[in-house]
């Protein structure tokens, strides 16, 4: 799949300038088995290049999971970054944006490592060939920050690369029972979502109108030529329509609803 030609080995990005001080990157061998405890890193890199380069073991694929979840532990984007190849592929679990370098890889840790991430391996399939490995199935991650945890797919595709071995691949996402749907909301609940609205209305306070909205809402007012984008922009509205008084009452309207939506059309009135 992947190969390592002397000419790449030459141009290889140096990021250790980038790394804290005194930092000492853990080795390989000390995440194996107790069996293989005596193993350097020089034995689990054997394979360099030559077809006849001996393939990395399966516990040794293995260790370079812990590797990466180790440099999870320090807290460090840019130490994490690091356990990725020069020309790498990030798809995370968190985020919708590819990451193909080290600064967007590091950017979508920088925000990650703030949960405190613990992985563990659940389930995994190792596939080998000289000079790649991958390692793909199930972990989970328990974010020290607030104790919650998160099971998810991944798929991690090394490459041996200047001496060491990289992720050259990793992909991961959520599992499907992990995606919140909700109990399907009746046609009743959808109407009662206006009265909360329109209760909101009556406090004559903005901000809690606007708490009345999802963090991605429209709203397209009524005495206003202004579409409003986000909370700010919707509570600024309100500081004036507020002043009328409003009350609302739906005279008709139509509820649809979907998975983890609803929506209510029709034609309401307002008292001032």
């Amino acid at each position: 799949f992947f190969s390592v030609s002397n000419t790449m080995k030459s141009s290889l990005v140096n990021f250790d300038s980038a790394l804290p001080t005194g930092w000492v990157q853990p080795s390989v061998a000390s995440f194996l088995p107790q069996s293989r405890k005596g193993a350097t890193d020089k034995q689990v890199n054997k394979s360099k290049g030559s077809l006849e380069g001996e393939q990395i073991s399966d516990d040794e694929v293995r260790a370079l999971f812990e590797l990466w979840n180790d440099a999870l532990q320090t807290g460090n984007s840019k130490i994490v970054a690091k356990r990725y190849s020069n020309d790498p592929m990030l798809l995370p679990t968190a985020s919708d944006v590819p990451r193909t370098d080290f600064s967007s890889i590091k950017d979508y840790f920088d925000t990650f490592l703030k949960k405190k991430p613990s992985g563990t391996i659940i389930e995994g399939k190792i596939t080998k060939g000289i000079n790649w490995c991958k390692d793909a199935g199930i972990y989970e991650f328990t974010m020290g920050a607030d104790g919650s945890k998160v099971k998810a797919r991944y798929t991690f595709f090394y490459i041996y690369e200047g001496g060491e071995w990289r992720i050259a691949h990793h992909h991961s996402s959520v599992m499907p029972e992990g995606i919140d749907i909700v109990t399907p909301i009746t046609k009743e609940r959808v109407r009662n979502l206006f009265n909360l609205w329109n209760d909101a209305l009556a406090t004559g306070d903005s901000s809690i109108v606007a708490d009345r909205y999802a963090t991605g809402a429209v709203l397209l007012p009524t005495v206003s030529d202004e579409a409003r984008y986000d909370s700010a922009a919707i509570k600024g509205y309100f500081d004036k329509f507020l002043l009328k008084k409003p009350q609302g009452k739906i005279l008709e309207g139509k509820v649809m609803i979907g998975t983890n939506w609803a929506q209510d059309a029709g034609i309401y009135e307002f008292t001032m």
